[in-house]
């Protein structure tokens, strides 16, 4: 299936039937889905909510993760291909073995618009015209990522914050997503660094548009070469202190991750330039042989967990305040 199409379909969860929650067993956190929501030029989308064990049980405060794709996070009925990442059980395993603090993961729902609300705008807009035509063509309408970003930041966090035990001040809270999940996480959180302090991108897709309809006749280096020329713009105008702000960053070998590595080490470079590397808070990973897909995710997602949420992460500030 071609990435445009792959794009379209996972946005097909959707249309599923809700169902309900199963009871939380002792030891295990307990996974909600809140009735839709959208924003202003935003659908609506359900969302499905990790609470740690004991969340019901006291009056503790706890970070806050925000993850795209969030009908590909908990349950396989509703995931991509039907294969889930597992992340319930990976966050009640971590936090069993003492790993990471118990945390509340916010799964945000993608639709059919996840390639529009996912590409970042203001990186896209440093793209050659010819190139974002193409684009828009093949997805059907101009970009809504900084409508997106506004609905996570002015109605999403705001009703997560009043509804739920958070610490939900940017110290403690972060974003999370895979393929072009890992774009609007790491977007999010040079837009709006006052709101977030932390962003971990898996399969970052970089290329930011994959023409597998059309033929053409620009290079794959060019091509590159075009893309990174926008992302490096982009980071220039916009750059984060590597002081408050922590970055994971990884990338499987194989198939659409098989395009990441040289786009990775040159961004592993704009990055550096900013003062982000290993004592800073930054992680730049790549799994050999790891595949572009839920099970791949899956199976390293305890990485960059421990990342966010272990003794040395980034949410885990004991002085934040509600």
């Amino acid at each position: 299936m071609g990435f445009d199409k792959w794009i379209r379909a996972a946005g097909l969860g959707l249309l599923l039937q809700l169902g309900a929650c199963a009871e939380p067993q002792p030891g295990t956190g307990e996974v909600v889905r809140l009735t839709p929501i959208g924003g202003e030029g935003i659908q609506p989308r359900p969302i499905s909510l990790y609470l740690p064990p004991g969340y019901n049980a006291g009056d503790d405060r706890y970070p806050v993760i925000y993850a795209m794709d969030g009908q590909n996070l908990f349950e396989p009925g509703y995931s991509y291909g039907g294969v889930e990442w597992g992340l319930d059980e990976t966050m009640d395993r971590l936090i069993a073995e003492g790993l990471i603090e118990p945390a509340i993961i916010v799964g945000v729902w993608n639709t059919a618009d996840r390639a529009r609300e996912y590409v970042p705008q203001a990186v896209f807009a440093n793209l050659p015209a010819s190139v974002q035509d193409r684009a828009r063509e093949d997805w059907g309408g101009a970009l809504s990522s900084d409508a997106y970003l506004k609905f996570l930041v002015d109605e999403l966090k705001p009703l997560i914050d009043a509804r739920y035990r958070t610490r939900s001040a940017a110290t403690s809270t972060g974003l999370m997503g895979s393929s072009m999940g890992g774009l609007i996480s790491l977007y999010g959180l040079f837009e709006h660094p006052d709101r977030f302090s932390a962003a971990a991108g898996l399969s970052t897709h970089w290329p930011l548009h994959v023409d597998f309809a059309h033929d053409d006749t620009t290079s794959a280096d060019a091509r590159r070469q075009q893309v990174l020329a926008a992302w490096s713009i982009y980071f220039a105008s916009a750059p984060l202190d590597p002081e408050r702000h922590r970055l994971w960053l990884d990338h499987g070998t194989i198939n659409l991750d098989s395009l990441y590595p040289p786009y990775q080490a040159a961004i592993d470079d704009l990055l550096a330039e900013q003062g982000f590397d290993a004592a800073t808070g930054y992680r730049s990973a790549q799994y050999i042989g790891a595949d572009h897909n839920e099970a791949a995710w899956q199976a390293r997602l305890a990485d960059p967990l421990i990342f966010l949420l272990g003794d040395s992460g980034a949410l885990v500030s004991a002085g934040d305040q509600p």
